[in-house]
């Protein structure tokens, strides 16, 4: 080979190298940012496993409250690409915001039913929980019940809930606003309040504590802490607590159980909206859907994806599919009820 032509080949090998390297270099930039209300348990073995099958880095920011609030006050200068919650009204709150972005996704359209996902595609489930009644197994002897049970005068000083102003007890209400109409889920509210034990307070496995203290014979849960319970080792009480109850699935013969979701939504902003449509789409997969699902003792949204064995023992979950948006109206009406009818101030109010 002549000198000239020896140049001319050693040019070409630093060329393509080069060229490897900043390919190399730029696939190995690529990242999504996320703000994630769910705990970093719940979530980090699925960014691990979409990190291993895309080579997409994923950069967190977890929080208990406030991400919605800081993304809105970052505007245009926010980093976040995905924001992950709890609850339809996080999730519609983030779109009254402005903070979110239509995803056109043919993947995310053929994985999430319409039911459980934004009208405009701006926001999109990942997994559901019911709102399901913990009864007593020694006390209660029905195996099937209505919301509108509840209000029945035999259950007076039996009933025991959390504060009817938190997320999950405004979503119930706002349900039943929108199927009953207000002046129904009013008188109904009212008689809740009536067949109370005490006045609201505590979480959900606080309830499940009461039924199995004698306190009460029925409470309002999510099925979810019924797997929190069951595989507590660092506080085994909590297995205890558990086996007192039976889950009941209400209006299972009719329109079904009122369920709530986790979800995801794009950030207006988002720096990365490419690989940000990748991990929605990820986490919307067979097998991501199977794994979260199980992790957070929840049902996946996927159609076909099973519900892990332990959530399948509790009984049959039939969905309510009222749309969820359709909920979401009816909060701020629900919320006024409960303050109408004095439904925190307890049965004596």
């Amino acid at each position: 080979m002549s000198n000239r032509n020896c140049l001319r080949f050693l040019r070409r090998v630093l060329a393509s190298a080069t060229l490897a390297t900043v390919t190399f270099a730029a696939a190995q930039a690529e990242e999504v940012n996320v703000y994630s209300y769910r705990q970093p348990q719940l979530v980090e073995p699925l960014f691990d496993a979409f990190t291993r099958e895309t080579g997409i880095t994923v950069n967190t920011i977890f929080a208990k409250d406030g991400l919605i609030e800081r993304m809105a006050a970052e505007g245009q200068n926010s980093p976040a690409d995905v924001l992950l919650t709890t609850d339809i009204s996080r999730l519609s709150q983030a779109v009254s915001l402005g903070i979110t972005q239509k995803v056109n996704s043919d993947v995310l359209d053929k994985s999430i039913p319409a039911s459980y996902r934004g009208a405009d595609n701006n926001w999109f489930a990942l997994t559901l929980r019911a709102r399901v009644i913990y009864a007593s197994r020694d006390r209660v002897q029905q195996d099937t019940i209505t919301y509108a049970d509840l209000a029945d005068p035999k259950w007076r000083g039996k009933i025991c809930t959390r504060s009817g102003q938190h997320d999950y007890s405004l979503g119930l209400i706002a349900s039943i606003i929108a199927h009953e109409g207000a002046a129904k889920a009013q008188a109904w509210l009212d008689a809740v309040r009536t067949n109370l034990a005490h006045k609201p307070s505590g979480n959900d496995r606080n309830q499940v504590k009461s039924i199995f203290a004698g306190e009460c014979d029925l409470a309002l849960g999510n099925t979810y802490y019924m797997g929190l319970m069951e595989t507590n080792d660092k506080e085994p009480e909590q297995k205890e607590w558990a086996k007192a109850v039976k889950v009941l699935f209400p209006n299972a013969q009719d329109r079904g159980t009122h369920v709530n979701v986790s979800g995801m939504v794009m950030a207006k902003n988002a720096p990365h909206p490419d690989t940000a449509r990748k991990l929605m789409e990820f986490l919307a997969g067979t097998e991501a859907q199977r794994i979260y699902a199980e992790v957070n003792h929840e049902y996946p949204v996927t159609p076909g994806v099973e519900a892990s064995e332990r959530v399948r023992s509790w009984g049959t979950l039939k969905a309510d599919q009222l749309p969820l948006d359709e909920i979401a109206k009816n909060r701020k009406a629900a919320s006024e009820l409960v303050d109408k009818v004095g439904f925190d101030e307890g049965p004596s109010s």
